[in-house]
């Protein structure tokens, strides 16, 4: 699962941000509702103040990762079917520690970044209750977030974008970062290679259906890396094997993944022929990762159903 998160001093724009990614289609965990939740819970105004001694309580008691451990659970539920989640409201090193330890390199975070004056006239347009009304409310809520060492958050942001123009250009900054971290097939292959086998030969197999697939061979294993579906694609098209081709990814799917194995003869002289698991001389073994995109969707795409052997509908992009 991909987790994109942002990061950023109050009224940088991280919520607008966040309402990008929703009208994207893809689902936000605000780590502010939490605290939100937890004054609710207590029955206390949703003021500044208010929110503000409850996050120091949680981190006081919890530890530092504290909002982000409640997170956590919540990523994993609304993740679990698109394989991707944006995260808006990182404030402390221990958060993006605690997300690293999680997620692993599937953790990315985004900085956004706006002077002090610009972000002070943003909080008197928009009067939200728990809101700031002067500029030196500002700068306390600036050293506050500081203390939690959130400027060390920041240095290790994977990407940094700047909101110091109008409205949309903002967005549209946003909507490009995201529609190239979100929407992302990520594709693994592996075979062995048998001494019996030419290694040139079993490289142009997996270069037949994977052109821009990078390739490397150690201890007589093949793995390589790919993005581009568009051999494979056509390939089911121009055999007429879409049938069988949606009912072994329909049969590989295991959450946001589909394991499909591939004959490694058949590859070679530019043909897709499906193989078992344990088949002679190994087949190749091909993992989509999808990020972004519903299983459903992306298997539509690649072999859509049919009538009378042509596809009923054609899907044409993976995003939107």
């Amino acid at each position: 699962m991909r987790v994109i998160a942002f990061v950023g001093l109050p009224l940088s724009g991280k919520s607008t941000a966040a309402k990008v990614a929703e009208e994207m289609g893809i689902p936000v965990i605000c780590m502010g509702d939490v605290v939100r939740g937890e004054a609710k819970r207590r029955g206390l105004p949703q003021k500044d103040e208010n929110l503000g001694k409850i996050a120091e309580e949680l981190r006081r008691k919890e530890g530092m990762d504290a909002i982000a451990k409640r997170c956590i659970p919540m990523i994993r539920e609304k993740g679990m079917d698109i394989g991707v989640v944006v995260v808006d409201g990182i404030r402390s090193l221990a958060e993006v520690e605690r997300f690293k330890k999680e997620f692993g390199d599937d953790f990315i975070l985004i900085n956004i970044e706006a002077p002090l004056e610009i972000r002070f006239q943003r909080a008197l347009k928009r009067s939200r209750s728990d809101d700031i009304t002067t500029i030196e409310d500002l700068k306390k809520r600036d050293e506050r977030e500081l203390s939690w060492n959130m400027g060390e958050a920041i240095k290790m942001a994977n990407f940094t974008i700047e909101n110091t123009s109008g409205l949309e250009e903002f967005k549209e900054k946003i909507r490009d970062i995201l529609a190239q971290l979100a929407k992302n097939v990520e594709i693994e292959i592996e075979t062995y290679v048998h001494p019996t086998e030419d290694v040139s030969k079993v490289i142009q197999a997996v270069k037949n259906l994977f052109p821009d697939a990078e390739i490397e061979i150690k201890d007589g294993k093949l793995k390589a890396k790919a993005w581009d579906l568009k051999k494979l694609r056509d390939l089911l098209r121009r055999q007429r094997i879409l049938d069988t081709a949606r009912t072994e990814l329909f049969r590989g799917r295991s959450g946001n993944e589909i394991t499909i194995y591939l004959n490694k003869q058949t590859a070679y002289v530019s043909k897709v022929n499906f193989a078992d698991e344990d088949a002679i001389l190994s087949p190749i073994k091909v993992t989509f990762k999808l990020y972004g995109i519903p299983v459903g969707k992306f298997i539509d795409y690649l072999a859509p159903a049919t009538k009378a052997g042509k596809p009923i509908k054609e899907v044409d992009t993976l995003w939107g």
